[in-house]
């Protein structure tokens, strides 16, 4: 750490950051890892390297665009607004199936806009207890009455607290109270996906008056699941009985909120975050656009069949090497995998040494990253490993070996240790 800072403000935030740091859960900038194997980035198709991908944006660049600005002259309400950002809007809903889309600079300010100021005064928020941050700080400058969390994926334990609050309230029961009810179409830590068409139905069946409204968080789905990679929603032909979907985009900063037009007026009129952000510059709505027409190019499939046979043989593997640590006596449970294949790209490895594990990894040139609280619960460690399309069957079988090694230098540390232990007694 830094000398001692001089003023009493300085030294609460060095001694906050010294207590994190004591707890191995100091993040710093990390150098960029262009030597290592990635294993770590959110690029699922591995489109940000692609040469298809950097034609196709040089293309929209260089085309006949009077409007084309280095950068941005204003926010979009004031003069920062263009005929291709909204007609991007228009192709982008139009290809997820959605009446229409606002564009956000992030998906985290995009969070922050649906669920800070969409629910109004009094309204109830019903959200899974896995939900991502961004929703968690809208939710903090919200107007809602109730906020109220529901077990991960739990279509039970949803209808249990919804129907709690519909006992309770007696204005949810005649409509003019409304329930918002937040989940993510993919979790990012876990890699599983959400029983959405569950919820939709237990929603509609217990608020029949149509006063509850499903917004689902579509950001690691996009581009991989689903076809064409339109994501869960539309994979399950849900569209209409969502209220707003998020997506965002890996390959370009930027996100859009997919919704009626009547919402859409309402963010751009009272969403914050999109009414003093200074509008997109054409460059990064040209990267959205390239990005789109790599995604729905029939080439692309390819790529997303690719994913899932890496993730197949990656989850065969690692579940072997689970269940033969176990057989061999590891009580301590060094990694634990899921039972079930993820259906995306994301793969956690639950490790109670978790950075121990990333640390090795890394040392042996993958690029993993190790995630502890308050990003996951307490006693959910994880190293959390995300497959790419560029990824190769060599590069898995490296990765799993990795794994493998330190499984049995960290139980073989552990024996000596024991052993020292037991020679002093």
């Amino acid at each position: 750490m830094q000398s001692e800072p001089s003023s009493s403000l300085g030294r609460v935030l060095k001694a906050k950051l010294e207590n994190r740091n004591a707890r191995s859960a100091l993040w710093t900038l990390p150098e960029p890892s262009g030597d290592l194997v990635d294993f770590s980035s959110n690029d699922f198709l591995s489109l940000s390297t692609s040469p298809g991908l950097r034609s196709s944006f040089f293309k929209e660049l260089t085309s006949d665009n009077p409007e084309f600005r280095i950068g941005s002259s204003s926010t979009r309400v004031l003069d920062g607004n263009s005929k291709y950002a909204l007609s991007l809007e228009t192709h982008i809903a139009t290809f997820h199936n959605a009446p229409s889309g606002l564009l956000f600079t992030s998906g985290f300010d995009a969070n922050v806009s649906i669920f800070g100021y969409l629910p109004q005064p009094g309204d109830v928020i019903i959200y899974d207890e896995l939900i991502h941050a961004s929703v968690h700080e809208g939710m903090r400058v919200s107007r809602a009455g109730k906020l109220l969390s529901f077990s991960h994926n739990s279509s039970n334990d949803f209808r249990r607290v919804l129907e709690q609050c519909v006992a309770e309230d007696e204005l949810l029961r005649t409509g003019e109270r409304n329930v918002f009810v937040s989940v993510e179409a993919l979790y990012s830590m876990d890699g599983d996906t959400s029983p959405v068409a569950e919820l939709a139905e237990i929603l509609n069946h217990l608020l029949p008056l149509k006063n509850g409204h499903l917004i689902v968080d579509e950001a690691h789905s996009t581009g991989v699941i689903g076809a064409s990679g339109r994501g869960i929603v539309c994979d399950l032909g849900l569209e209409s009985r969502i209220f707003v979907r998020l997506h965002t985009f890996g390959k370009a900063p930027a996100s859009i909120v997919l919704c009626s037009p009547l919402v859409r007026l309402y963010l751009i009129n009272f969403a914050r975050p999109f009414i003093y952000t200074t509008a997109m510059a054409f460059p990064s709505l040209a990267a959205l656009k390239a990005s789109y027409s790599m995604i729905q190019d029939v080439k692309t499939e390819d790529l997303r069949q690719n994913i899932r046979r890496l993730m197949h043989n990656l989850h065969t593997r690692l579940q072997t090497l689970s269940i033969r640590s176990i057989a061999s006596g590891d009580v301590d449970r060094l990694i634990r995998v899921p039972e079930k294949c993820p259906e995306g790209s994301i793969f956690p490895i639950k490790a109670p040494q978790a950075l121990s594990l990333a640390t090795y990894c890394r040392q042996r040139g993958y690029s993993v990253n190790a995630i502890w609280p308050p990003a996951v619960p307490r006693g959910s460690e994880r190293v959390r490993i995300c497959v790419h399309a560029a990824n190769t069957q060599i590069q898995i079988d490296g990765l799993v070996k990795a794994v493998e090694d330190w499984v049995e230098l960290t139980k073989e540390r552990a024996g000596e240790r024991k052993a020292q232990i037991e020679s002093r007694l």
